[in-house]
């Protein structure tokens, strides 16, 4: 296994976000955690980047235990956080911007190579690339985020809600482009509240609820769930 969560709780002051949570993410393919507001989710994600810190448990990424470094050297070890919200920065440029996902990487040639594969990537991030980031629409953030994450050169990416806000057509877009990276070799983390369209994109899905661990499994298996389909899916 790539990565692997083992037991890990997460609190914050007296709430408990995360409980007991083992959970494992493979060399290939694409994860999938869902679940409804409140359930964990985004505080999985902050635990593996080293953004959220442990109550109890281990991570463990490349066979060795990261839980205890900081969110830069997790970086350095190969795993970017494309975050809920995009967390841009509003006032710098799009290549400003992609070029903070490279702080760490002293290969500056492949810096250059890899600046030139997002533009690529996304052309209107090469069109719009002296623009201020705050200045375009949710969607093009959006894949700035996910361009920015990709500067890092990462072995492992982990997504938060990166379908928030957009609308149809874009998130149509933004799921080719994960589906695009994966079968480049990058596994990805995925978390959704648009259970439908993660368990469409996923190999494997752990159902969270309000911090438990709900369900586990393949994501065509979870996708004809009747708790699945009833609670996230509207069926």
């Amino acid at each position: 296994m790539l990565l692997e969560m083992r037991d890990v709780s997460v609190s914050y002051g007296k709430v408990s976000a995360l409980r007991n949570l083992t959970l494992k993410v493979p060399e290939g393919g694409i994860v999938t955690i869902i679940g409804g507001n409140g359930a964990g989710k985004s505080t999985t994600l902050r635990a593996m980047s080293g953004l959220s810190k442990l109550s109890a448990g281990e991570i463990h990424f490349d066979g060795e235990r990261i839980d205890h470094l900081p969110p830069d050297r997790i970086v350095a070890r190969g795993i970017a956080h494309v975050p809920e919200g995009r967390r841009i920065f509003p006032d710098l440029t799009v290549e400003e911007n992609l070029r903070t996902g490279a702080f760490l990487r002293r290969d500056a040639g492949a810096v250059e190579a890899d600046l030139r594969k997002v533009y690529e990537r996304f052309p209107r991030l090469r069109e719009r690339r002296v623009q201020l980031a705050k200045t375009m629409s949710g969607g093009e953030q959006q894949m700035l985020a996910i361009g920015r994450a990709l500067m890092s050169k990462p072995r492992l990416l982990l997504m938060d809600e990166p379908s928030m806000g957009l609308a149809p057509v874009i998130v149509e877009e933004i799921a080719r482009i994960v589906e695009e990276i994966n079968a480049e070799g990058v596994p990805v983390v995925l978390v959704e509240q648009n259970a439908e369209l993660a368990l469409d994109l996923a190999d494997y899905a752990y159902v969270l609820e309000t911090g438990d661990l709900a369900l586990e499994g393949p994501a065509e298996e979870l996708h004809d769930n009747e708790h699945v389909r009833a609670a996230y899916l509207g069926v």
